[in-house]
């Protein structure tokens, strides 16, 4: 089964969760549920979860039960994914984040894009996105160029250097990709991507929306 973050070069908000805190306070991942009811924060998943203290979306040592709300299992997988995923990236050793990966994988796709693109695909705010990229530019993976038709707007472009960390990630870390998901069997596949291709153009709209896009 091929990972869908790898091959369609979009970043995701695993790639860009640990570029900049976002605005307001939340806890850390990680943090026990009463963390964050203490901050008042809590989101759909953690309230249900919240209400049932029989299981919580970092208790999944004890088991999950049959019936755990939907919010809560998808927050612990995009957590768990989130760890595992930046752990393929430190294990390969390379000179940069999983959020600059990500931002690499969407101008790979489409280089030359403008900032505010790339933060749109990734669901991300400009301020998030202008932190990675910064990183990006000063380690020369990246060139921010202006626009020859029009200098106001500004374009990114990957370097050569930004495109060989990407081939080397690929080598390195698709075999653990691979093996992450051999426990899927493939009469349960398609109906898994379905789920997953209709979840992301659904939250995507979402998000859209309430940005006013």
């Amino acid at each position: 089964m091929e990972v869908a973050a790898v091959k369609t070069g979009r970043v995701t908000d695993v790639d860009l969760a640990g570029a900049e805190p976002a605005t307001g306070s939340r806890p850390a991942a990680g943090a026990p549920a009463d963390d964050a009811l203490a901050t008042g924060t809590l989101a759909a998943g953690d309230q249900a979860c919240a209400q049932d203290p029989g299981w919580t979306w970092g208790g999944a040592e004890d088991g999950i039960p049959a019936d755990a709300p939907l919010p809560a299992l998808l927050l612990a997988a995009s957590r768990v994914m989130g760890a595992f995923y930046a752990g393929t990236v430190g294990q390969a050793g390379l000179r940069i984040s999983p959020a600059g990966l990500g931002v690499l994988r969407v101008l790979l796709a489409g280089d030359g894009s403008r900032s505010s693109d790339v933060a749109a695909r990734g669901w991300s705010s400009p301020g998030t996105l202008t932190a990675v990229v910064d990183t990006l530019v000063r380690e020369g993976y990246v060139e921010r160029r202006r626009d020859t038709g029009d200098r106001r707007v500004v374009r990114l472009y990957v370097t050569d250097k930004g495109r060989r960390i990407c081939e080397d990630y690929y080598a390195l870390a698709g075999p653990q990709w691979q093996a992450a998901f051999s426990f899927v069997s493939p009469a349960d596949e398609p109906v898994i991507r379905k789920f997953f291709v209709d979840m992301i153009g659904h939250f995507g709209e979402m998000v859209r929306k309430e940005r006013g896009r």
